[in-house]
């Protein structure tokens, strides 16, 4: 019986084969079903590189500020302020949760 079978061995294994490399290339990572799940995930990172770079622009704005050759009073005294969690009489301090 394993003789008649024998012969239908090699015809399997390549059917699996093929079997294996169609069922990854549509459901895999990059496969063809999952266009749509990695295109939002795309806009989704975009959009967060967008707010990332920002939020860079800024900071490096602030910083600029902050360096000897042009030094801001104002945002000097607002981040000693914050830093040290001092605050003016004449202030208003209105706390959140961070």
């Amino acid at each position: 019986m394993f003789a008649r079978l024998r012969s239908y061995l090699p015809t399997a294994a390549l059917a699996f084969l093929i079997f294996y490399f169609v069922f990854h290339a549509l459901t895999g990572d990059r496969g063809i079903l999952t266009g749509k799940q990695r295109d939002a995930a795309l806009a989704e990172r975009k959009q967060e590189l967008l707010q990332i770079r920002t939020e860079r622009v800024d900071l490096e704005a602030r910083a600029r500020l902050l360096r000897d050759g042009s030094l801001s009073a104002d945002l000097l005294e607002e981040r000693a302020r914050s830093l040290l969690g001092f605050t003016d009489p004449k202030d208003y301090v209105i706390r959140k949760q961070p």
